[in-house]
């Protein structure tokens, strides 16, 4: 398998939808709002098997102290051949000179995937979100 990476914002609303929807995450149902988000984020570095997205990181950041990794997914018959864990490398390197990287990983069980990378709970740490799927309409 010749999985290549690509920090370049060079895929469709489609094979965003297949990849978020190959998750069963909800926000397959937005893909044109998948798409224009991923084109606003401060990074997004993509793995590709031939023209088939089959993973992605995406982070905001504020330029110099604070990058939030907002997504990481890596299509179920991917897994297992560490292409998150290769995404993961590749978004440490990009933010070594920032004074944090913050996740708020909504699955628990994900959660030893990122201690590897040396995250942290910290008891004092809350996530919040107001969730508007299934009300708003994609673009």
């Amino acid at each position: 398998m010749d999985i290549t990476y690509s920090t370049q914002k060079e895929f469709t609303a489609e094979q965003l939808q297949d990849l978020f929807a190959s998750v069963h995450w909800q926000s397959a149902a937005y893909p044109s709002r998948l798409k224009e988000g991923m084109l606003h984020s401060s990074l997004v570095i993509s793995a590709w098997d031939g023209r088939q997205l089959v993973g992605l990181i995406r982070c905001l950041d504020d330029g110099t102290t604070v990058a939030f990794i907002h997504y990481l997914l890596v299509r179920p018959d991917y897994q297992k051949y560490h292409i998150g864990h290769a995404l993961m490398e590749q978004m440490m390197e990009h933010y070594a000179d920032y004074l944090y990287i913050k996740i708020m990983p909504s699955d628990p069980s994900v959660i030893p995937f990122y201690e590897k990378f040396g995250f942290r709970q910290y008891d004092n740490y809350c996530a919040m979100e107001v969730k508007r799927l299934g009300v708003l309409k994609d673009h």
